[in-house]
Parts: C-alpha cells; structure tokens; sequence
C-alpha cells in the first residue's frame, strides 16, 4: 500500500521578509488661493453639450454627432481634449440628457442618430 503524501506549509509573512519602510512625513503644504470665478470671466471654457446645443440653434436642419463635433471645432466653440471618439461622447451625454431630463430636455431625437434642438 502506497503512503500518502502530505505537505507542509511554510507560513512566512511577505511583511518580514521584505524591508520595513518608515512612515511617509506628513507635511503641509498651503495651497494658493483658488481665484473667484465670475460670471463675466471670460475664460471660461464651454461644455460639450453647451456647444452642440449652440450649433444645433444655429442650423437649420437636425445633425448627428459627429457633424456637431466638427462645426463645433470649426467655430472654435468646443476641441476634444485628446479623446479618440469624441462624438460618441457627445451622443451618449446627448441621450443621456434626453433620458434624465425627459421634455425638458435640450434636445430631441429626430431620427436615427439625428438630434434637434427642443421647442
């Protein structure tokens, strides 16, 4: 008859066997004052959905969200920040809007990846 094997554990703590690091310093460190923001700032950068709803006032007919995003880039009124698909962004917020908001809402769907603004 064969004997059975049994193991044993070594129960080492990864605490103890690596270097125990000293506590981190805590120091303070004043933060600058935060400038006010005014209404008449003229810095201010305009959202995403401020922008598209700005240039679906300005146009005529209904458009997707990839349109918007290049009218609204040509006008200078909104750039993505570096994003790969910004109009789907902007889709997905503008449904998400529709969504939340229901008849108050911005905007409406007029057809399939179409938006109008809402009256």
């Amino acid at each position: 008859m064969a004997t059975k094997k049994t193991t044993t554990k070594k129960t080492t703590s990864r605490k103890s066997a690596t270097a125990k690091k000293a506590p981190a310093k805590t120091t303070t460190k004043k933060k600058p004052a935060a400038k006010k923001k005014t209404a008449n700032s003229g810095d201010k950068r305009m959202s995403a959905l401020d922008a598209a709803a700005k240039v679906l006032g300005e146009s005529k007919e209904s458009l997707n969200a990839k349109t918007m995003i290049e009218r609204m880039a040509a006008k200078g009124y909104w750039t993505s920040p570096g994003g790969k698909t910004p109009h789907a962004t902007l889709y997905a917020a503008i449904i998400r809007e529709i969504q939340t908001k229901g008849k108050e809402s911005r905007f409406v769907k007029a057809d399939r990846g179409q938006f109008t603004l809402n009256k």
